[in-house]
């Protein structure tokens, strides 16, 4: 009886046990399908169908590979905000990065007087050791920020060449941003004058690589003008400007309008410029150009606040006293007019006495004239050697009495106004100085005249016929990169550099070549340019590569000689690997013996070649280990 209750017992207890286990296997069941299938909806919600989703227990398991690390991060995110984040397990990947599109690379260069700073985005293989090393460089003495970061991807095409480039912008800019990428550099600066602004201008343009494109924006301040001068004239019914000076673009365009209706058909250059005496000075010169047109002839002159009118030889009296006194009522308080009506001319009155300076075309000074003392003579000539130089100055000048008191001043003065010209002269009388001739100064006029209405004072006449060629203009006549190498490939057509037979010496007709070439060089300013010497197919290729080196170097150091600038050149070989006529025949192998004058252009980076892929390119030395070389019995032809 005992023993049958135990049994019932122990039943009873396994059976329940069982029914336990059943049911809590069950709820894992239910647990485990409703948080696969809730969060596998949740995420195709989301379109994120790329993840898979597994469950055990209470654990959700996220697989399958995120297109990006973000969407990784997203899918965690949304599975957490169904299930306890903490049940979440991640078994994702990530697309690999190199199917990526690669980021933009770029550079700021901020340059000022407390150092230099660089920030942006390098490919890894910028060598950025190297970059700060030539700025420090370019830039002594100054401290350079490093505030770049890199990436892993392949280097853009045409990076290098920008780079370079922005590094020889940053040697000629102290003050400067510089904007970097592959395809296009943006400079933004400030120089000192306006002469220095269209200088760099120049020659950033013609450095600048044709693949890339370059924005400049380089400002000037407004030249401080002193004395603030303007000069007007109407002669033989002809009007015109010796020198223009404006403080607004405003005042700018009204002296302009008045002059035109005063009957000047030239355009004029008016500087806008900081010293003006009054903010009404637009005002003044338009009304004093209008009445220098009523009295139909004269000159005008305005030295800051001083006008000097000196009307035509020969206007009627009542009309001048007319214009002359609506002038003087009309122009603002700050400004005094001091109004001139010549004399008629006396036939019987002597000689008037001369002083002349010349300026030849060769830079030769001949001085002659009178002057007023030995002394007087003494400091004239050492005033034109200071000016010019010692030894081009050639003064005949004699002592003379009778002389007004202000002539030695006068005569100084001249030689001054001569100094801003390439050649011409100037003529010094009792009551005018004369200035004639050309310049490479495109403001020369208007320099002059300020200077000479600033020292001979009021009331006094000058003339000035100054005309700008642009030949002599230093930088306007400056050749292009282009044809540079256009016209020394026409000397080399005509002529051919030769030398003696299996040396570098260049025979004798050699050097009337090399002085024609030089002579184009040096109009071309600063090009990178290459020398490359080219041999024919007789004899060794190892000693003609050695040899077309040495004859390229030859014609390097021979410009040199003749002073030209080649610190942006290079010489190099090439052998007989680039022949341009058959060297089977005589002919042909006297045309490939030759040397070229050719620009380095940067050449574009290919987008892969900078990777490891070029790395496993095979080299060149299996195809030529094994090459026999020629009979060397003709070396003596190259």
């Amino acid at each position: 009886m005992r023993l049958s209750s135990i049994l019932v017992i122990a039943t009873t207890f396994l059976i329940a046990a069982a029914i336990c286990l059943m049911a809590a296997r069950f709820a894992v069941t239910v647990i485990e399908d409703t948080s696969r299938t809730t969060v596998r909806d949740t995420l195709d919600s989301n379109d994120m169908v790329w993840a898979e989703v597994d469950a055990s227990g209470l654990q959700v398991f996220l697989a399958g590979t995120a297109p990006s690390e973000a969407l990784r991060f997203k899918a965690l995110s949304v599975a957490g905000t169904v299930v306890d984040a903490a049940r979440v397990i991640d078994q994702m990947l990530v697309t690999d990065s190199e199917n990526l599109a690669p980021p933009r690379f770029s550079i700021e260069i901020l340059r000022n007087d407390s150092g230099i700073s660089l920030i942006g985005l390098v490919p890894s293989a910028t060598d950025r050791d190297a970059l700060l090393e030539e700025i420090s460089d370019t830039a002594k003495g100054v401290e350079t920020a490093d505030f770049l970061e890199s990436a892993d991807y392949p280097q853009p095409a045409n990076w290098e060449a920008a780079l370079d480039f922005a590094l020889d912008a940053l040697q000629m800019l102290p003050r400067t941003k510089i904007s970097v990428d592959a395809e296009r550099i943006k400079i933004t600066a400030m120089v000192d004058s306006e002469a220095a602004k269209r200088e760099l201008e120049t020659e950033l343009s013609r450095k600048a690589p044709s693949e890339i494109s370059l924005t400049m924006d380089i400002s000037a301040p407004r030249p401080v003008i002193t004395p603030f001068a303007l000069r007007f004239l109407i002669e033989d019914g002809q009007a015109r400007f010796d020198a223009c000076a404006a403080d607004t673009e405003q005042a700018r365009d009204r002296i302009l309008s008045a002059a035109g209706k005063a009957g000047m058909t030239d355009k004029v250059n008016c500087t806008i410029g900081l010293g003006v005496p009054s903010r009404r000075w637009g005002d003044a010169v338009e009304m004093s150009i209008e009445a220098l047109a009523e009295l139909e002839g004269g000159s005008l002159t305005f030295s800051d606040a001083d006008i000097s009118l000196i009307a035509a030889q020969g206007t009627p009296e009542t009309r001048f006293d007319t214009v002359v006194g609506r002038l003087e009522t009309s122009l603002p308080d700050v400004f005094a007019l001091h109004a001139v009506l010549p004399q008629p001319e006396k036939t019987d009155r002597a000689a008037k006495p001369e002083f002349v300076a010349t300026l030849s075309p060769e830079g030769l000074v001949q001085i002659r004239g009178r002057v007023s003392s030995e002394l007087a003579r003494n400091t004239v000539d050492s005033f034109a050697k200071a000016r010019f130089a010692s030894d081009i100055v050639h003064t005949t000048a004699r002592v003379a009495e009778g002389l007004p008191r202000d002539w030695s001043l006068r005569v100084l003065t001249g030689l001054e106004a001569l100094s801003y010209l390439s050649n011409g002269s100037v003529v010094v009388t009792s009551d005018l100085v004369q200035v004639t001739g050309n310049t490479g100064q495109n403001e020369a006029g208007a320099m002059i005249a300020g200077f000479l209405s600033d020292k001979l004072g009021e009331g006094q006449e000058f003339s000035i016929d100054v005309t700008y060629r642009e030949e002599l203009d230093p930088i306007a006549s400056q050749l292009s990169p282009e044809e540079c190498e256009a016209r020394i490939a026409e000397i080399l057509i005509e002529r051919k550099i030769n030398f003696e037979p299996g040396s570098s010496n260049i025979d004798s007709n050699g050097a009337a070549i090399l002085d024609d070439i030089a002579d184009v060089l040096e109009n071309c300013g600063d090009l990178r340019m290459e020398i490359g010497g080219h041999t024919d197919s007789q004899g060794r290729e190892t000693m003609n590569q050695s040899l077309s080196q040495d004859r390229a170097q030859a014609v390097l150091n021979e410009l040199r000689k003749r002073r030209v600038l080649t610190a942006s050149f290079s010489a190099k070989g090439y052998g007989e690997s680039q022949p341009i006529a058959d060297n089977d025949t005589e002919d042909g192998r006297e045309a490939n013996r030759r040397i070229e004058f050719r620009l380095i252009r940067p050449k574009p980076v290919e987008e892969k070649q900078t990777t490891l892929e070029s790395l496993e390119e095979p080299g060149d030395d299996d195809q030529t280990s094994d090459q026999q070389d020629q009979e060397d019995t003709s070396d003596e032809q190259n």
